[in-house]
């Protein structure tokens, strides 16, 4: 075959280079993913068999120390949620270890979010301790919905915002963490809904999937962040609390619509 001529080779314009070179990098730029560009499906293996009694759970009362911290604390997810159909192995990575269980039982049904997938598992939050720990499961075996709703707590201003489909349905001014036992950032998630009208403070509280960095327990409990309401409305716009986020009466009353597993971002604005 006859070998260009060192000016054929030279020939292309220069901002076909350009050209070239802009494409290349918005490549590099968009190869990174998350659950709205799902990560390449990785080599298959053959599945070992996991002896889920040897694992912990993960729930809102354990400590997980193996779990993979959220790489993307800060984005928000695109609201598709996943619900384990029976007891099943978390692992660290596609076709990687496992180490920790999940149950599709927890404050009623477990639903996830999911943060990142690919072709056949998906990473998802877990409501256990430390705060922003992830998990990867396997599609097939779960239940896959989709939540139209985005709560965001903004810590500085002491507000809570509640989106639907995207658009902005309310905000309102709540009542944070003290700076002694501060609400925790990142984000999380609504891990379930526990209905008491016997309750002094709150008929209803939304448990979350993040926890007090500075306390163990609340009351007895395992120091689980939820979102609730109050009875004294001159709390709300004031670091007071253990934690957990105090809203409004009006706010509680579209939260408890809301279903679990829709993402809650908290952050220091």
């Amino acid at each position: 075959m006859e070998q260009p001529s060192a000016r054929t080779r030279a020939s292309w314009p220069v901002p076909v280079i350009a050209a070239l070179l802009a494409i290349s990098a918005l490549f590099l730029v968009f190869r990174d993913t998350d659950e709205d560009k799902p990560k390449p499906a990785e080599p298959a293996k053959v599945a070992e068999k996991v002896d889920l009694t040897a694992l912990k759970l993960s729930s809102t009362k354990t400590v997980i120390k193996a779990a993979p911290k959220d790489p993307r604390p800060d984005r928000i997810p695109k609201g598709t949620v996943v619900h384990p159909k029976r007891m099943q192995a978390l692992y660290d990575g596609p076709n990687g270890t496992a180490f920790a269980k999940i149950g599709p039982k927890q404050f009623g049904d477990t639903w996830l979010p999911v943060i990142t997938r690919n072709q056949d598992w998906v990473q998802v939050l877990l409501p256990s301790k430390p705060n922003g720990s992830t998990g990867w499961l396997r599609s097939r075996d779960l239940t896959e919905a989709h939540s139209r709703f985005l709560v965001k707590v903004h810590l500085e201003s002491h507000t809570l915002e509640l989106f639907e489909r995207g658009s902005k349905v309310g905000t309102w001014s709540v009542a944070i963490g003290a700076p002694a036992t501060p609400t925790p950032v990142g984000r999380t998630f609504v891990l379930g809904q526990i209905s008491d009208e016997k309750q002094p403070f709150s008929p209803v509280i939304l448990p979350l999937g993040s926890h007090s960095d500075t306390l163990d327990s609340y009351g007895g409990g395992p120091g689980t962040v939820a979102l609730h309401g109050w009875t004294d409305a001159s709390v709300f716009g004031k670091s007071i609390s253990h934690g957990c986020v105090r809203v409004p009466d009006d706010a509680l009353a579209l939260l408890r619509t809301i279903p679990t597993g829709t993402t809650v971002m908290v952050d220091k604005a």
